[in-house]
């Protein structure tokens, strides 16, 4: 008998010390893996996971992720794609001083998850935005409520060399843009698309950061599906 409990609290020791180490190292090893794989699109600052157990990391599964970068660059696609691989994580908030997403320069980007729900918001200025749009295209913001955005468009769009106002938002979880009017009804544009996110609104605000140009907060709200 004594010899049975003698392997008994060895195995339970053995057991406690494995857990120790895995919630000393693995958080730091997940870590180091969203750091490399960010590395592919921009500037890491820090990477922090918080999991508890921790070896719940195992089955790809945590609490809290923080990421803090300087500047990235990818495509829509790319951070659809992104996303989805945080799926496993309960809060992800993300930070870049600088993003590129296609076409648009943006600053102040933030991104956050709360378990499937996701937020994301960055400023564009005048000109960033008028440097992403086809050579000559013009917009104009008229304004942003209940998940939609109103604008002006001049120029080509939607097959018309005309102006014309148009709304942007989310039609069945995807955002596309569409203009006004009986004449141009069943007219869309898609802007984004992916299985994996169920877009649920966007805003747009016109700001004027103090000693910067006119510029544009932009924001999405969306879940991951």
């Amino acid at each position: 008998m004594g010899r049975a409990r003698r392997i008994g609290a060895g195995a339970i020791g053995i057991i406690a010390l494995a857990l120790v180490l895995a919630q000393v190292f693995l958080p730091g090893i997940a870590a180091s893996s969203i750091t490399s794989r960010l590395r592919k699109y921009g500037r890491v600052r820090s990477v922090s996971v918080s999991a508890w157990p921790a070896v719940k990391l195992l089955w790809g599964s945590t609490d809290s992720v923080r990421i803090r970068l300087l500047d990235l660059r990818l495509t829509p696609h790319q951070s659809a794609k992104l996303v989805w691989e945080g799926r496993g994580a309960s809060s992800i908030d993300m930070t870049a001083g600088r993003a590129r997403e296609g076409p648009l320069q943006l600053s102040d980007v933030g991104l956050r998850k709360r378990g499937d729900v996701l937020t994301a918001q960055g400023v564009a200025s005048e000109a960033d935005v008028r440097a992403a749009l086809p050579a000559g295209l013009a917009i104009k913001l008229l304004g942003s409520e209940r998940g939609n955005v109103s604008v002006n468009v001049s120029g080509g769009l939607f097959g018309l060399a005309a102006s014309v106002n148009a709304v942007a938002g989310p039609i069945a979880g995807t955002l596309v843009a569409r203009p006004v009017g009986f004449l141009f009804e069943g007219l869309r544009l898609t802007l984004f698309a992916d299985p994996h996110v169920y877009v649920e609104g966007v805003g747009a605000t016109a700001i004027t950061p103090p000693g910067g140009p006119p510029s544009y907060r932009l924001t999405m709200s969306a879940r991951l599906r």
